[in-house]
C-alpha cells in the first residue's frame, strides 16, 4: 500500500513538474511575442514562437490531466496525457529543428521577405510607421538598400540623431546609412536561438521525465 502511494504521489509531482514546464514555455513564447510590440516589421523574426504557444497551452492542459490521473488513479487521463506527450515531444523537436535551421538561412530568407516590402514609399502608412519605429530603435534607415529604398521620400525617422552611427547627407539631411537588415538579422538570431533552445530542453526533460515514470 505504501509502495502505491509513494508511486501515486511521485507521479502527481512529476506531472505538476511537467504543467510548470507548459508554463515556463507559454510565458517565453507570449514574451517574445508581444516585444516585438505589434510591429508588422518585426513580426517577420519571430520563427516558431507561434507553435511554442500552442504547445505551451497544450502541455498545461495535459500537465493537468496527468495530475488529476495519478491522484484519481485514473487510466484513462493517463493514457491521454502519455499519447499528448508523444505528440507534444514531436511538437518540441520540430519548433527546436526549425530554431536551428533559421540561424543558418536567417540572412537569405529574411532579405527575400523584406524584399516584397520594396518600394517602402508605395507602402500603406502603418506600416511605414512601424518601419520608421524600427529605423529610430536600430539607428538605421531602410530595410536592404538604405536610404534609398524610400526613393526620394526619405522619413524624418533616418534623420541622425546619434553621432556615434553611420551617417550621410541626403537630400539636405544626414542621415544613416546602414539599412535595417543587420538590426533586424541580429533580433531574428537571439530569437532563434531561443526557439531551438527551448524546444531541445523541454525535449529533453519530457524524455527523462517518461522514463523515469516508466520505471516506476
Amino acid at each position: 500500500m505504501a509502495v502505491n502511494k509513494f508511486i501515486k504521489y511521485s507521479l502527481f509531482i512529476f506531472n505538476f513538474l511537467f504543467w510548470l514546464c507548459g508554463c515556463g514555455i507559454l510565458a517565453i513564447s507570449i514574451y517574445l511575442k508581444v516585444t516585438n510590440n505589434g510591429n508588422k516589421v518585426l513580426s517577420v523574426t519571430i520563427p516558431g514562437v507561434d507553435l511554442l504557444i500552442a504547445i505551451g497551452a497544450v502541455i498545461m492542459v495535459l500537465g493537468f490531466l496527468g495530475c488529476c490521473g495519478a491522484i484519481r488513479e485514473s487510466r484513462c487521463m493517463l493514457l491521454l496525457f502519455f499519447i499528448g506527450l508523444l505528440l507534444i515531444f514531436i511538437l518540441l523537436l520540430a519548433a527546436g529543428i526549425l530554431g536551428a535551421v533559421a540561424q543558418s538561412q536567417v540572412d537569405s530568407w529574411l532579405k527575400g521577405e523584406l524584399q516584397k516590402l520594396m518600394p517602402l514609399s508605395n507602402q500603406p502608412s502603418d506600416v511605414q510607421h512601424d518601419i520608421g519605429i524600427l529605423q529610430q530603435e536600430g539607428l538605421c534607415c531602410g530595410l536592404t538598400g538604405g536610404p534609398q529604398d524610400w526613393a526620394n521620400q526619405v522619413p524624418d525617422t533616418c534623420k541622425c540623431t546619434n553621432t556615434s552611427a553611420q551617417c550621410a547627407p541626403v537630400a539636405g539631411n544626414s542621415v544613416y546609412t546602414t539599412p535595417c537588415v543587420t538590426y533586424l538579422t541580429n533580433i531574428m538570431k537571439k530569437n532563434a536561438k531561443i526557439v531551438a533552445g527551448i524546444g531541445f530542453a523541454i525535449g529533453v526533460v519530457m524524455v527523462r521525465m517518461h522514463s523515469v515514470e516508466g520505471n516506476k
